[in-house]
């Protein structure tokens, strides 16, 4: 049987050793054209866009045909995506599926709605990896995974609204007050897959020492954490030395978010996607 992880780009994940990976990408689009989530996009270019456009701003999925050409010549296919809460990547995907069966109804497809976005993603994916290294079945596999994702989170912190109030999510007049008292917002993915706003709070300190707080809270005792930071390094170090602290088995890896995460998140936003000790 030939194995493929699919996974959209929300995921800020392009290559995955080991296995037989593929992205598929979505894409903000804003006055100055679109950026289609990719490895080779000029994430510079379109922070600088994002900083100076003042028109509406729109995020769009993958379409079904772009789904499709990511699962042939695969048997078992196992497909990521991006909360149904926030995009049609999901619904695209299930469409995609049914085509798919209808061409090849030999394979296997199990579509994931992760209910969340970034750094989780990764953890997921990860985790098929290493089921799929143990020559587990495709029914074997979906149970393992399914078990899983209960003991994965996403939290994230937000410095910039503006992209969001661009996108409809909130309203210009609280992403301009929010910036002019400073306020940085720590959130969280609900198991509805929402994006659930925790804490108004100010200064990255606060925010940081908040999100290792939620963390403990949640279940959080060292394991995998996946950290993306949206040209923020700085906190993303000072993140890490913190969940250390908590545990010294903690895995932490840091990267930068991609296109989509970083229009979600804005400059010097950061997520965080963990595993709980249970």
């Amino acid at each position: 049987m030939n194995y493929r992880i699919v996974s959209d780009s929300s995921s800020n994940l392009f290559h995955l050793e080991g296995v037989d990976y593929q992205s598929v990408p979505l894409k903000v689009i804003t006055t100055e054209g679109e950026f289609y989530d990719t490895e080779k996009t000029n994430l510079s270019r379109f922070r600088e866009v994002l900083k100076n456009t003042k028109g509406k701003t729109s995020t769009s999925c993958p379409n079904t045909f772009e789904w499709i050409s990511c699962f042939d010549g695969a048997d078992c296919i196992f497909a990521i995506t991006l909360t149904s809460a926030l995009s049609g990547s999901y619904n695209a995907c299930v469409q995609a599926k049914e085509m798919y069966l209808e061409e090849h109804p030999e394979a296997n497809i199990l579509v994931i709605d992760s209910l969340s976005a970034g750094p989780e993603l990764p953890l997921i994916a990860e985790k098929l990896r290493e089921l799929i290294l143990k020559k587990l079945s495709f029914a074997e596999i979906c149970t393992e995974i399914n078990n899983y994702m209960k003991h994965t989170h996403l939290l994230f912190y937000i410095q910039d609204l503006n992209n969001l109030a661009r996108n409809g999510r909130v309203s210009s007049t609280i992403a301009k007050l929010a910036g002019l008292l400073g306020v940085r917002i720590v959130g969280r993915a609900s198991n509805e897959g929402t994006l659930e706003l925790l804490y108004k709070l100010r200064g990255v300190k606060r925010s940081v020492l908040k999100i290792v707080e939620e963390m403990v809270n949640s279940g959080f005792a060292g394991g995998k954490v996946y950290i993306a930071h949206a040209n923020h390094e700085e906190a993303a170090l000072e993140l890490k030395e913190l969940i250390e602290k908590v545990s010294d088995k903690a895995e932490v890896v840091i990267h930068p978010t991609s296109i989509l995460c970083s229009y979600y998140i804005s400059d010097q936003g950061l997520m965080v996607g963990y595993e709980d000790k249970n």
